[in-house]
């Protein structure tokens, strides 16, 4: 028998009476199953010192068993009587082909089957790879620990934090401290983040802000799943696009199909902060394809102007491009009402937009005031479109009809186009006396948010209460003719003309029934005026 075989079954000898000793008078050692077993070493050293400690020394290509984990190394140190194990040089870990572990030096327990590796430290599973100079690795329970920094490369994600938390059943990672995740499409910045290696699902628990190329986030608890482009987000997170900012109570993406979703208190800002539009809303849905939005749940949009903010309020609101509805159908302009209206060339961008309001629309300024069932509204001409039997207040005047062309310029009325059944009507002072022009149109101009000007054509009539230079009413003119025009001074009617197939009769004050004067359909719809922006706000 040559000198290497003794050499081979003194180690094997060796090793089953080390073992059989630490079973016969230890009993605060490692349960069955869970020691420590010598595979393989060049060299082979034993040493007893006492009763406690009895030391296996290995060196050269040494390979150690515990259950179905593996290790490796240029050499190591086992204390065979309490099943612990320092090794040397090119450390290797093999927890059941799942998970790999590399560094230059570890000290492992084999009771709580726990090591602790130092030195170029690699954590590597199917799926990622982490780094580290120190980690903790728990062999019973797959978890492993860095708390001097590290480093997790997932496919082309980095992250990178001082402290870590590794779970190889879940394959999850817990980053915390100086947390920064960098990605081709985006990156974050935050101090505590959940990742998954395998769905690559980041879960934000901390303020966090997140960079993509036309978007800033920022967040306190939010969800974010790369491979399917979905996020969540909650506790009221913000987020600056490059059209929008946007904030809510809780907000949902889909990155894939443009969608998104903002519950709860939502506001929808537009960038230019002095002169663009918001929304508010409960419920607010946006499609990025098309930069569309769909407000509902008592949806708020102010028109935002230097001075005068206009609040308007529906059951429902959407704005789109207008750009892409003139493709589809044509948009009436208040200019011309038989022209529609165009985008020529490239729009400017902060002017290509529209909104639509349905049911119960409100629209207050301290300049005007309207109601009606629904509205069309443009950035680009400024013309409100009010239809199905709008009201609309200027100051002391009401004016009404089937649908009305409200014009605005710099957010104040600069003309009025009623089409069909208009009626103005207003207040003789305090009195219960009402001015009343009707026509088949009506067409009206303002100067500074006051009607001056107002022409009624089609059957026109007119019920006129004159005054002397007192003030006090001299009699009311009942007539009619093809058209009227009417002259304002301060917002108060003060001359009537008309013109052709005139027919009127004029009545001393004390010697008509003013109520059988009034013109038919006439309806003083002051109560359902809103106020001020306050009865915008309570609905």
């Amino acid at each position: 028998m040559s000198s290497a075989r003794y050499i081979i079954i003194g180690f094997l000898l060796s090793c089953s009476l080390v073992a059989g000793a630490q079973r016969t008078t230890t009993t605060d050692t490692a349960a069955v199953g869970t020691t420590l077993v010598i595979l393989k070493a060049d060299r082979y050293n034993y040493i007893k010192k006492d009763t406690a400690n009895a030391f296996a020394s290995l060196g050269g290509h040494v390979e150690v068993k515990q259950d179905k984990t593996l290790f490796y190394a240029d050499s190591a140190v086992i204390n065979l009587l309490n099943n612990t194990m320092e090794a040397f040089g090119n450390v290797h870990i093999n927890d059941a082909d799942s998970v790999h572990t590399y560094a230059q030096y570890m000290r492992y327990q084999g009771k709580e089957r726990k090591a602790f590796l130092q030195k170029k430290v690699k954590l590597t599973d199917s799926k990622s790879t982490l780094t580290t100079d120190e980690l903790e690795y728990d062999a019973a329970v797959k978890i492993g620990t860095y708390l001097k920094s590290g480093k997790l490369v997932n496919k082309k994600t980095v992250l990178t934090s001082t402290e870590g938390y590794y779970y190889g059943d879940t394959k999850d990672v817990i980053f915390k401290r100086n947390v920064v995740l960098i990605d081709p499409e985006y990156k974050v910045y935050t101090d505590t983040l959940q990742y998954n290696t395998n769905t690559e699902i980041s879960t934000f628990t901390s303020p966090t802000t997140i960079y993509n190329e036309k978007r800033i986030i920022k967040t306190r608890n939010g969800i974010f799943d790369k491979k399917n482009k979905k996020s969540t987000l909650y506790e009221r997170s913000f987020i600056d696009d490059s059209t929008y900012t946007a904030t809510a109570d809780d907000m949902a993406f889909d990155d894939s199909t443009g969608m998104g979703e903002l519950r709860g208190n939502a506001v929808l800002r537009g960038k230019d902060s002095t002169e663009g539009a918001d929304i508010i809303a409960n419920n607010i849905k946006i499609n990025k394809k098309n930069n569309s939005a769909l407000a509902t749940e008592k949806p708020l949009l102010l028109l935002k102007q230097k001075r005068d903010t206009i609040f308007v309020t529906a059951t429902l609101l959407y704005t789109a491009r207008l750009s892409d509805l003139v493709k589809t159908r044509a948009v009436p302009s208040v200019r011309d009402s038989t022209a529609p209206l165009t985008v020529a060339g490239k729009p400017d961008s902060s002017s290509d937009k529209f909104f639509e309001a349905y049911n119960n629309v409100k629209i207050f300024s301290d300049s005007l005031q309207a109601v009606g069932d629904s509205l069309f509204y443009s950035l680009q001409d400024s013309v409100f479109r009010l239809f199905k039997e709008p009201i609309v207040w200027a100051k002391e005047n009401q004016i009404t009809g089937d649908t009305i062309y409200l014009y605005l310029k710099n957010k104040k009325p600069e003309r009025l186009y009623v089409f069909n059944n208009g009626m103005a009507l207003s207040r003789v002072d305090s009195t219960e006396y009402y001015q009343q022009i009707k026509g088949y149109t009506i067409n009206a101009l303002f100067e500074d948010g006051k009607i001056n000007f107002l022409q009624a054509k089609g059957y026109a009539e007119n019920v006129y209460y004159a005054q002397d230079d007192q003030h006090r009413l001299a009699g009311v003119n009942k007539s009619s003719s093809d058209m009227i025009k009417a002259y304002f001074s301060d917002g108060k009617l003060k001359q009537v003309k008309l013109l052709n197939k005139v027919e009127g009769t004029m009545y001393p004050m004390l010697q008509v029934n003013h109520d059988q004067l009034k013109l038919r359909n006439f309806h003083w719809y002051d109560a359902r005026r809103p106020k001020s922006k306050f009865d915008i706000l309570a609905n």
